[in-house]
């Protein structure tokens, strides 16, 4: 059997605020079944970056998440704002949130996070040839260490489950991958 794709036969918002929208659908799959009150959690793209120094250490960030109220050690990235390419965003992500730049940058993946409940998609990305140029221009919200490990320290990091954001897992072992293939 082909799987298609469910028809929107009606669509409302509960929530629209700046950081959560709340959407809920009525469909019909393709069986004939009304799927009722099916709710979307509309969300902008994303992008997380794998970024690797002239001295070729990994840059990781450290901040407090407070809905899984933990500390939580992860590569850099956040939203893409408006018309905003990824690429571009994930330039000045690693500029405000770190004060480095790159010389080149490369797309790895396109991954959902969650496309049960969730329409956004995450850009990831592989910059290398990392000099720190600025001091970091963080949000008002946004309180983060950076700090950087070797490659090894990176593996060890992921086998011992140091880094628990499952994006930025997807985005280190994409890296790793990477890095892999260059040797």
């Amino acid at each position: 059997m082909e799987i298609e794709k469910w028809e929107k036969l009606d669509s409302r918002y509960l929530v629209r605020e700046k950081w959560a929208t709340l959407r809920v659908d009525t469909c019909k799959l393709q069986n004939g079944t009304v799927k009722d009150d099916y709710y979307v959690l509309e969300y902008p793209d994303w992008v997380n970056a794998v970024a690797v120094t002239k001295e070729n250490k990994v840059i990781l960030v450290r901040q407090y998440r407070h809905a899984a109220d933990i500390i939580s050690l992860e590569v850099p990235g956040g939203v893409i704002d408006g018309d905003e390419s990824p690429e571009s965003a994930i330039r000045r992500e690693l500029l405000e949130e770190t004060g480095y730049e790159f010389d080149s940058l490369e797309q790895l993946a396109v991954i959902y996070p969650n496309p049960a409940t969730a329409n956004n998609r995450t850009f990831i990305y592989f910059l290398s040839g990392g000099v720190k140029t600025n001091a970091q221009a963080l949000d008002e919200h946004e309180i983060l260490n950076v700090e950087e490990y070797s490659v090894e320290e990176v593996k060890q990091l992921l086998l011992d489950n140091k880094i628990a954001q499952s994006l930025h897992t997807t985005a280190l072992f994409y890296g790793l991958l990477k890095l892999e293939s260059i040797k």
